[in-house]
């Protein structure tokens, strides 16, 4: 019971699950495919090839699975095979053909899973030999033979080549291994026909070696073409000839016959008879060949004959006398035919005449007119004429020239003295070609053909001097005649400007702010004359003018310094362009300018003194103080005193009077020590006492005693205080010190100096 419970249940598993089973069968891996050529890669035609497809397959269950083989050539499939064996898949290549060479692979396919091999290249080399087969060797002309060639063995796609007497005829594209071709032989003998082909494998192709020749034999057909003129011999032009093409041995055919007769490349006659009779003149211009053709079918048969012809008279040639002929005057055309037959023509029975006829010349002998061109171009053609042979000569074209007229003389662009120029000869009319010749006083300089319309005569020359232009003369020649000449020349010299030079008014040194500067530019040369200013340091020029003249002035208004620099003129004409050299302009300070500076500085030296006596003033003051401190007061012992005014500011300041004796010692009383002046003490000694008193200035002061010192320096004035018998003994009289404020005339320049004794007046004997 329990063997049959589990074997109930193993078969109900299957049932239900099935993949199970199928997932076990399923268990397997392609490790590798790989593919071999045997016996090699590279093998010759004819070789039994085999192509080996091995699989290695890894699986979990023992029996052999089932798979399928795929072998590709160059990327098609070309075998395909099913086995349920582990056996390697041989793919034979029996006698190996040059279209078995290509690239091969292997593919595997087991239940869906495929592998490939890597590719493998076999080459096959060598082709087999090409057969040719003809239906017949023997043929008679114009019958049609048919070749066969074929290529034994080998496949693909085929180039057949035939060819006839070594000469290719015909190429044909098939996609078997043989082409036939049908060959017409039109011309009896024997003939070799072979073939070869080429073998297509893309990208490449083959090809193979040539067929066995095989010999045909061309039979020739009866017929033929007879030709016949008559006459045969001493033709001369004018005699007729008579023509007969005809068939021979003609037999019936099925093809149509056709005859034909033909001059050189000119058809006489055409039929579809088996004769053609013509007639014709013979003329020595004609081709002498003539040609009888037959053709039947593709086979044409032909006789042909040459005939001479004696030429009756020459064709003539038309000359012109003279050579070169010009309008209104007369010519004359000669017609003539230099040879003739005198045996069969009498040189009387030879007539000339011009082509056209209105060519208004008046005949004069046989072949000779007379007469005036046209004053056109006109062309000519003489016409000789004999027993009804017309010859014509060339034609001549007569063109009447036109006498050159008398030439112009002109200067080409600027005539610039020292420097090439050029100079045109030229006529207004006149036929080409015309000789121009320059001359210099009647002597010749050189000459110029002009052959060609655009073509202009231009001289080279040098001109020296402005009065050698009126020398040069040209004239012009286009026949024997006499050449006219020109006028002289007419035309400006231009002279190079040189020797700038710049003058400045007014003199340099003397150029101030304020003055109108001018600026002069003169240069030698031909005018006009284009004048430019500029300032050294500046690119841009000051000032431009033209003028007639050979000079330009140029005027500056000198406002300040910065007018001061180098200036140059820059002159040009046609011929050249110069520049002066610099003049450099040095602009001084204006008079009022310079006033105002001395002033200023008066002012500054003023306020400089004012600021100094203040100071000493103000020094002064403080010593005054301390000398009244150190002075005793005494009473006066005389009217002798010593008065001094100090006057700031219209105010009175009043020292206090002291009596100075000799042992006190003050400011005012003060001597300088003995070692320093030795004659003044000893004159101190004997002076009498001195009082300084103290004065209200109750009377004005005499200007014509008192020193005066403009500013604010001291005035000193004397006062004689002392008793009328003064002259028998020596007092000093009353000294007055007055600081005027006010301003009057400079008189004294001596300064004195404060507390000295040599400041005061020295007695009088």
């Amino acid at each position: 019971m329990g063997l049959l419970l589990l074997l109930t249940s193993t078969l109900l598993s299957s049932y239900f699950y099935p993949g199970r089973a199928v997932n076990a069968d399923r268990s397997f891996v392609i490790t590798k495919v790989t593919l071999s050529i045997e016996p090699s890669t590279d093998v010759a035609q004819d070789t039994n090839v085999t192509l080996r497809c091995q699989a290695t397959i890894a699986s979990s269950g023992e029996h052999v699975l089932s798979r399928e083989y795929t072998i590709y050539k160059d990327g098609n499939v070309v075998y395909t095979k099913t086995s349920s064996t582990s056996e390697d898949l041989l793919y034979p290549l029996p006698e190996a053909r040059v279209s078995n060479t290509g690239k091969y692979m292997c593919k595997i396919n087991i239940k869906g899973e495929e592998e490939t091999s890597g590719a493998k290249k076999l080459t096959v080399t060598g082709l087999s030999k090409p057969g040719l087969h003809m239906n017949s060797t023997v043929v008679s002309e114009g019958e049609e033979v048919t070749a066969t060639c074929t290529a034994p063995g080998e496949t693909g796609s085929f180039f057949f080549y035939f060819y006839k007497d070594s000469k290719e005829i015909l190429d044909k594209r098939v996609n078997s291994n043989q082409a036939e071709a049908k060959f017409r032989f039109n011309s009896a003998g024997s003939h070799q026909i072979h073939c070869s082909y080429t073998v297509l494998i893309p990208p490449d192709s083959y090809k193979s070696e040539e067929s066995v020749a095989i010999k045909v034999s061309v039979k020739e057909l009866p017929i033929a073409a007879v030709l016949k003129i008559v006459p045969q011999n001493n033709i001369y032009e004018g005699d007729r000839l008579d023509i007969s093409c005809t068939v021979s041995n003609f037999m019936y055919r099925s093809e149509r016959v056709h005859l034909y007769l033909r001059q050189g490349t000119k058809l006489l006659s055409s039929s579809g008879d088996t004769k053609i009779n013509h007639s014709m003149v013979a003329l020595a211009k004609d081709p002498g060949e003539f040609e009888c053709g037959v053709k039947i079918g593709s086979i044409v048969k032909v006789d042909n004959k040459a005939v001479s012809v004696i030429e009756l008279f020459s064709v003539p040639t038309l000359t012109m006398s003279p050579a070169e002929v010009f309008q209104k005057e007369n010519m004359t055309l000669t017609c003539k035919s230099e040879n003739y037959a005198s045996e069969r023509l009498g040189r009387q029975e030879l007539t000339y005449t011009l082509d056209p006829p209105d060519s208004f010349l008046i005949p004069k002998d046989t072949g000779v007119f007379f007469g005036k061109p046209r004053p056109y171009e006109f062309n000519y053609t003489c016409v000789a004429q004999a027993r009804g042979i017309m010859k014509h000569s060339r034609t001549l074209t007569v063109r009447a020239k036109l006498s050159v007229s008398a030439p112009k003389i002109s200067v080409v662009g600027r005539a610039i003295q020292g420097r090439p120029s050029k100079i045109l000869c030229q006529s207004d009319t006149g036929s080409l070609p015309i000789n121009y010749t320059l001359l210099m006083d009647d002597e010749q300089l050189s000459t110029i053909s002009v052959k060609l319309r655009f073509q202009k005569a231009l001289f080279t020359v040098t001109i020296t001097k402005p009065g050698d232009v009126n020398k040069y003369t040209c004239e012009a020649k286009n026949n024997h005649r006499a050449a006219p000449r020109s006028r002289r020349l007419n035309a400006t010299v231009i002279e190079p400007l040189r020797d700038p030079t710049v003058t400045v008014i007014p003199n340099l040194p003397d150029i101030s702010e304020g003055d109108h500067l001018i600026l002069i530019c003169g240069v030698k040369g031909s005018p006009p004359v284009n004048f430019t200013w500029f300032l050294v340091g500046k690119e841009v020029p000051l000032y431009n003018t033209p003028s007639d003249r050979n000079n330009t002035s140029y005027q500056i208004p000198i406002s300040s310094k910065e007018h001061s620099g180098a200036y140059y003129c820059e002159a040009a004409n046609q011929a050249n362009v110069v520049r002066s050299e610099p003049v450099i302009i040095e602009v001084r300070l204006a008079l009022w300018k310079k006033a105002l500076i001395g002033g200023f500085c008066l002012l500054m030296v003023s306020l400089l003194v004012v600021v100094c006596v203040l100071r000493f003033r103000s020094k002064r003051g403080k010593r005054e103080a301390a000398a009244e401190l150190s002075v005793k007061p005494s009473s006066p012992k005389s009217d002798d005193s010593l008065t001094v005014n100090l006057t700031h500011d219209t105010e009175i300041y009043n020292a206090a009077t002291v009596k100075v004796d000799r042992a006190a010692v003050s400011v005012w009383s003060k001597r300088p020590p003995e070692g320093d002046n030795d004659e003044e003490s000893s004159v101190v000694s004997n002076e009498p006492d001195v009082e300084y008193t103290e004065v209200v200035h109750p009377r004005p002061v005499d200007p014509a005693r008192i020193p005066l010192r403009k500013g604010t320096d001291t005035v000193y004035s004397e006062l004689q205080n002392s008793p009328h018998d003064a002259a028998d003994h020596h007092d000093y009289g009353s000294v007055e010190y007055a600081e005027l404020s006010g301003e009057q005339p400079e008189i004294n320049h001596h300064h004195p100096e404060v507390n000295s004794y040599q400041d005061l007046p020295v007695p009088v004997d």
